[in-house]
């Protein structure tokens, strides 16, 4: 009855809890509640009998032109997650778009042959479901791949910056990236989540009827697109869509222009003066994250703005008028034992005190949905609202008619996890094989409970499964191994974990499209393979072209440095941190429990505003600014509802994906010349007249 209820009436809350793409995740969290404003409810849209007896079958909702499609669009949004994952490392659900941007490709391409006179066959909701299960599985590998994150906190550079000093940072302890050893992780780790819940499928999606909400709602956009309705409002979304894609590509490449060195051009504007730039509050026109912001919920971009405060207004300020006391004057700005540690040291407390809280509140909130469905069957108590109708039994008939042999699901995993077991240990000695077997026994339970409770509450725990495995790791490996292991083990576990509740998702926006769970499954397949080669060559584009890792440049890569740090706080537990850093940490830690608890226990109209510690620990590393670009996108969601709310509604998605898009493709041309050593001819700088 509850779980009925959640699934007629999102709560609000429930998105802004929805923050773990603070850290890139490949989590799929739509804005339900938007979509549903938009596009008739899945579950009172009747299923028209001559469509359900015209279903294609699975072997041709797969296509030729489906896959060329899903190609580009992964393809594009890799260079632009990536982008936004080596800047500040947060990540917003692209789903939309690449829902969109499916229909848009697949129609016009129907629509071109047609008037040519070439007999093709008809677009279909069955097609347009796998386009974007394709697309987003193959961008979701440079979102969680680790290469804004684990996998580059290997890195010689990020071993330099966590100091070569540090107890636990032995020598040694990095790996440089290169193309041929991260594209043979990716294939390594990336399929084994593929195959660990096939075999609950029907348990987790019939017999359970988990709501997946980011799932339920793609396929509200898919089978609303697919309507008469649905037709005139994706014209409406794909008009706003190019014409600010445009705006963003044109105002990215006006920008180059004046960026031509260190310091120049409009991101280093003094909007609110020079003191203020110093402290990294400014607007630098960013159109890129004004677009996160519109997308992200206000609660999430205000969280933002105060944790920049409160860092970068009160905090760093203070402790550096505090250098030569709590830290020793002659240390390098960038050294773990000066103002730096206290960032990053912060940073973490603030990202594990808002994990953990989730992460024991999911696994007891799981525990006790499934012990009260358990009881529920033992006293055979089946509820008005469990009998199936008509529209369900259609939709369970196609999702059980072309079943997953499970022997392909246990012989694929069987397979996997020997071709990880051989791998992994031969591209890094310090993860013994032994681990890789605990790692991928442990898998498939772990992946149960985070995708059972991304299904009931759209939160993907797997980088808190990851960091948990960090941390156990690198104690287990010991001081000369731990940083390494921790790092690899964190990538392996997360891997698993998360594409398991990825792939949940979409078999959600299957079953409600009337997919096929074969057709789905392959696709998936398909879009991770072609993930696992293009984010390394995505992520070499950008390594060759810019300074990745310069905590003074843009493309900071903060988290490479923040999960390097947990690995060592794993290796030497507290002896790493800086003077007086313990305690603040402990303060921090106990504000974001603090925190939750309020929004959990306070009634809903004051504990929605309590902020969101996992929000307000980017801007503690990261700076100012593009928490103030962010906000200047919530500003104009807020003021556009206020204007025309139902207008707001339909375009802010699509407005907010072609400020993203037209920025993000800005990217390939401009490291083309980086690259080619074209400098921007003109140096836009501010300085004080005295």
């Amino acid at each position: 009855m509850q779980q009925e209820k959640r699934r007629k009436k999102r709560s609000p809350q429930t998105q802004d809890d929805q923050i773990e793409l603070m850290e890139t995740d490949s989590s799929k969290q739509i804005h339900t509640n938007e979509i549903n404003k938009t596009s008739p409810d899945i579950e009172s849209e009747p299923l028209d009998s001559i469509e359900f007896r015209r279903l294609p079958p699975w072997s041709k909702q797969i296509t030729v032109r489906g896959i060329v499609a899903s190609l580009i669009i992964g393809v594009m949004y890799s260079v632009i997650v990536m982008k936004l994952n080596l800047t500040t490392g947060l990540v917003p659900t692209m789903n939309v778009s690449a829902a969109l941007l499916a229909f848009v490709f697949l129609r016009a391409w129907t629509k071109l042959l047609h008037r040519l006179g070439i007999v093709t066959t008809p677009f279909t909701r069955q097609e347009n479901t796998i386009v974007q299960t394709c697309a987003v599985a193959c961008y979701s590998i440079a979102v969680g791949g680790g290469f804004g994150s684990y996998l580059l906190g290997l890195n010689k550079k990020t071993y330099e910056q966590a100091g070569e000093d540090t107890p636990g940072n032995v020598p040694g302890s990095y790996k440089e990236p290169g193309i041929g050893w991260m594209t043979g992780f990716m294939l390594s780790v990336s399929f084994v989540g593929l195959l660990a819940l096939v075999p609950l499928r029907k348990i987790m999606i019939i017999d359970y009827k988990l709501t997946y909400p980011s799932g339920t709602a793609t396929a509200v956009l898919i089978n609303g697109f697919h309507t008469p309705q649905g037709d005139e409002m994706a014209k409406n979304q794909v008009r706003g869509f190019a014409k600010y894609f445009t705006i963003s590509f044109l105002w990215s490449f006006f920008e180059w222009f004046y960026s031509g060195g260190d310091g120049c051009g409009f991101s280093q504007f003094p909007t609110f003066g020079l003191q203020a730039l110093k402290q990294t509050f400014y607007f630098d026109f960013s159109l890129t994250y004004v677009g996160a912001g519109m997308i992200c919920s206000h609660l999430v971009n205000l969280s933002l703005l105060l944790g920049a405060i409160l860092s970068w207004g009160v905090m760093w300020p203070l402790l550096a008028d505090l250098k030569g006391d709590w830290y020793p004057s002659s240390l390098p700005e960038g050294s773990m034992r000066s103002l730096q540690g206290y960032k990053v040291f912060i940073s973490i407390a603030l990202i594990l005190g808002d994990g953990l809280y989730n992460f024991v509140k999911i696994l007891v909130f799981t525990a006790k949905n499934m012990h009260l469905r358990s009881r529920a069957k033992n006293l055979m108590k089946v509820a008005d609202e469990d009998t199936p109708v008509l529209d369900d039994l259609r939709r369970n008939e196609v999702f059980t008619r072309d079943g997953i042999p499970l022997w392909l699901a246990y012989t694929g995993y069987a397979i996997m996890t020997i071709v990880a077991l051989i791998a992994i240990p031969l591209m890094f000695p310090e993860m013994k094989w032994y681990y890789v077997i605990v790692a991928y026994l442990l898998a498939p339970a772990l992946g149960f409970c985070n995708a059972y409770g991304a299904g009931l509450t759209d939160i993907n725990m797997a980088y808190n499964y990851g960091k948990v495995a960090l941390f156990i790791l690198a104690a287990l490996a010991g001081k000369h191994s731990g940083v390494v292991a921790g790092l690899v083990g964190c990538g392996l576990i997360k891997s698993v974990v998360s594409i398991s509740a990825d792939l949940m998702h979409d078999l959600k926006t299957g079953h409600l499209t009337m997919t096929s769970p074969r057709s789905m499954l392959l696709s998936q397949t398909i879009g991770t393979a072609m993930g696992c080669i293009i984010a390394p060559l995505t992520f070499f584009m950008f390594y060759n072209a810019f300074d990745i890792g310069n905590p003074d440049g843009q493309w900071k890569a903060p988290y490479a440095l923040i999960y390097r740090n947990m690995a060592i706080l794993g290796v030497e537990g507290f002896s790493a941190l800086p003077h007086h850093c313990l305690q603040l940490c402990y303060g921090f830690f106990g504000f974001a429990v603090v925190a939750n608890l309020m929004r959990d226990l306070f009634p809903s109209k004051y504990g929605r505003w309590v902020p969101l510690p996992m929000a307000m620990a980017a801007p503690f590393l990261i700076g100012a600014s593009f928490a103030i670009d962010m906000c200047i996108g919530t500003l104009i969601v807020f003021v556009w509802h206020k204007i025309n709310s139902s207008r707001a509604t339909l375009m802010v998605p699509a407005v907010a994906s072609g400020l993203i898009c037209g920025d993000g493709l800005w990217i390939f041309p401009s490291s083309l010349l980086a690259m080619a050593k074209i400098n921007p001819p003109i140096c836009m700088k501010f300085m004080a007249t005295h």
